[in-house]
């Protein structure tokens, strides 16, 4: 008589015979890479399992712009933002502030669905011209046939679906969820033909796609390593930001001590220390301070962030104390540079990135705003990134993506798009499980 038999399971055996040493993922749907080729020819290239296929190659053009009209044309796409959006002041018909509204209402408020439809979409109007031109004016611009088909490849790759994993790598980076697809390249949606705000906000890449920023070649050269039961989580804070508190800073800083090994830094010294430890672990660093640029000689400026004591923390800071330590290291968190412009290259210099120094350096992937962030803004996509990120669940990539299409559906809020992810699409904060989940459990056979 056949009965059923219990098997107490104590370990897992097989475990290095069954998993690879390292997380393998499916690549991206769309690929687009940008060669920077001397100083004065740029290469393009395109491929992926959602590009419509040209004889089972990839499709590839040279350029007709040079890399320093791109870089000039994304610096100005990213102040436009700031002057066109975050900076716009209301005025009666006499060219007075409006009595009883904030003067900067898209600096002030979050929520701006209290604002008159057609203003928002004035603005994203203007904007979306802009991020537009970039893409087809500037970078894939001119009359050669060669560009002309790469240009129409692209934008259909780009505009028949969303929800695309879109991996651009170049060691030039350009502000690409602020980028733009025309209206007429996209299939007929729920929205009106008009340009009403939703349809505006369907151009834009950060809205329709996940999208990461890529460069450099192999910048892990070991694999991840073991997740802990406990994340190991840090904020590094200027604790002069919002002192009279009209952010949710506060709440931001509640949600990362939660159910983690929490560390707080406020100072330059407390960081350098951490960053100089061979032994540093954390899954997950926050960034809540200031970003600027600051010069360096007959060099372009380079983006500096500070913590209360204001001393500069750049790229350097970063590769000075990491680079003793090679690759063997658990130096492999995902990092929020919650500051202003810490997801936008200074200058000409790309290969000094911020950015790109953690990644170098171990991190995962890096998260940061491209242009000047409101603090009041800053402090709740960080709440909602944060929420999201912490429980585990969902990627860094299509988190991003949900966060930026809550702010712009929800609010009519569409400062999310501001937001770049350097590496970490797939990034993930992974908890191990506990020993008595799988220790001492009884399984029937």
């Amino acid at each position: 008589m056949p009965r059923e038999l219990h098997v107490r399971v104590v370990q897992d055996p097989s475990r290095g015979f069954t998993t690879l040493p390292d997380a393998l993922t499916r690549g991206p749907d769309i690929t687009v890479s940008l060669d920077v080729l001397g100083d004065d020819r740029l290469r393009a290239r395109l491929y992926g399992p959602a590009v419509p296929s040209l004889h089972g190659t990839e499709h590839r053009v040279d350029l007709a712009v040079r890399p320093a009209e791109v870089r000039s044309a994304a610096a100005r796409l990213c102040r436009m933002w700031k002057e066109v959006l975050v900076d716009h002041r209301p005025l009666t018909a006499d060219g007075r502030p409006v009595p009883g509204e904030p003067e900067t209402p898209y600096a002030s408020l979050v929520d701006l669905r209290s604002r008159p439809p057609d203003e928002v979409a004035t603005l994203m109007e203007e904007l979306a011209l802009a991020g537009s031109e970039l893409l087809y004016g500037t970078l894939l611009g001119g009359t050669d046939p060669r560009i002309a088909r790469f240009r129409s490849y692209l934008t259909e790759a780009l505009a028949q679906r969303e929800n695309l994993r879109v991996r651009f790598d170049s060691d030039l980076h350009l502000p690409w969820p602020m980028v733009c697809l025309e209206a007429e390249d996209l299939p007929p949606g729920p929205a009106p033909p008009a340009e009403t705000l939703s349809a505006l906000f369907r151009r834009f890449l950060g809205n329709r796609h996940q999208i990461e920023q890529t460069g450099g070649a192999y910048p892990w050269l070991v694999g991840l390593r073991d997740a802990p039961e406990v994340p190991a989580v840090s904020l590094n804070h200027d604790t002069r930001v919002d002192r009279a508190g009209r952010t949710r800073a506060t709440d931001v800083a509640a949600l990362l001590a939660k159910g983690t090994r929490f560390v707080e830094r406020s100072t330059w010294r407390e960081l350098v220390t951490a960053l100089g430890r061979p032994d540093l672990c954390e899954q997950l660093m926050y960034f809540w301070c200031h970003g600027r640029f600051a010069a360096d000689g007959p060099q372009p400026p380079s983006l500096v962030l500070s913590l209360t004591d204001q001393k500069t923390i750049d790229a350097h800071t970063i590769r000075d104390r990491r680079r003793r330590f090679g690759t063997d290291h658990p130096f492999q968190p995902f990092v929020v540079l919650n500051a202003c412009y810490a997801g936008l290259p200074e200058g000409s210099a790309d290969a000094r990135f911020l950015s790109r120094a953690f990644v170098d350096a171990g991190a995962r992937g890096v998260l940061g705003p491209q242009i000047e962030i409101p603090q009041v803004f800053a402090a709740e996509y960080a709440l909602e990134f944060l929420t999201r990120y912490l429980q585990g669940s969902q990627t860094a990539g299509s988190i991003a993506l949900a966060v930026t299409r809550y702010f712009a559906e929800e609010l009519h809020n569409p400062l999310g798009l501001a937001y770049a992810l350097h590496h970490g699409m797939d990034t993930r904060l992974e908890r191990a499980p506990s020993p008595s989940s799988d220790s001492d459990r009884e399984v029937p056979v």
